[in-house]
């Protein structure tokens, strides 16, 4: 069993807090393109493997140039490595990036006839892929219940006193015990508009927070 904390914290009317508050901020970039394009899935996984240890505004400028370009599997692998790594450019480490997209888009074009798996099992057997963006392109680019857990889930969580974990795949294993199914799939949208808005890393701006009144802080030292 994961250690959970006790069942103080109101995540019912959290969520319906929260539901509220996001909407005034900007929706993270991997959302937009499961929102608005014709094959989410994809769009969603190679957005997601740019993202990491990338800025959210270099993540929109890098997915917008490739997928301008090359949209499909069948075109990125079709692609030098060297043209991916000038339209990705300046996301964090462009290079490997570059070099792990050609060969993601290969193997879905030899193993699963050009679609994008929709198993987590099957995702993370892909390059680069963890289970946090293979939860991501299960929820985002299908639809279907899966718990995506980042750096902001993994803190604001422990911050709740919802989980008390060290690791965002034990937090992933903690909400998959104790989270209600009805908010899978939209959780990690919430908490990480929140926790790049408001609740962040550093001195969170508890003072503007409506959730504030049922947060116990934990682990919080200094905050505005």
């Amino acid at each position: 069993m994961s250690d959970l904390k006790s069942p103080e914290f109101d995540i019912q009317k959290a969520v319906k807090l929260l539901r509220r508050e996001v909407k005034q901020w900007k929706v993270p970039v991997v959302t937009t393109y499961s929102r608005k394009n014709s094959r989410p899935a994809f769009q969603v996984l190679i957005s997601c493997l740019l993202s990491l240890r990338t800025r959210d505004e270099q993540t929109a400028k890098a997915s917008r140039k490739l997928f301008a370009e090359a949209d499909s599997p069948e075109k990125i692998a079709d692609m030098p490595v060297k043209r991916i790594e000038e339209l990705i450019y300046p996301v964090g480490f462009y290079r490997n990036k570059a070099k792990t997209l050609k060969e993601v888009c290969r193997t879905l074009l030899d193993n699963y006839q050009g679609q994008t798996p929709d198993s987590i099992d099957q995702l993370v057997e892909l390059k680069g892929v963890g289970r946090k963006t293979a939860n991501l392109v299960v929820t985002l680019g299908f639809g279907k219940p899966g718990i995506c857990v980042d750096t902001h889930v993994h803190r604001i969580c422990n911050i709740w006193g919802y989980v008390k974990t060290k690791t965002p795949d034990k937090t992933e294993i903690a909400l998959r015990e104790r989270l209600p199914r009805r908010y899978w799939i939209e959780f990690n949208d919430l908490l990480v508009t929140f926790g790049q808005n408001l609740c962040k890393p550093v001195s969170p701006i508890c003072s503007h927070c409506k959730l504030s009144v049922i947060c116990p802080k934990k682990g919080v030292g200094r905050s505005r």
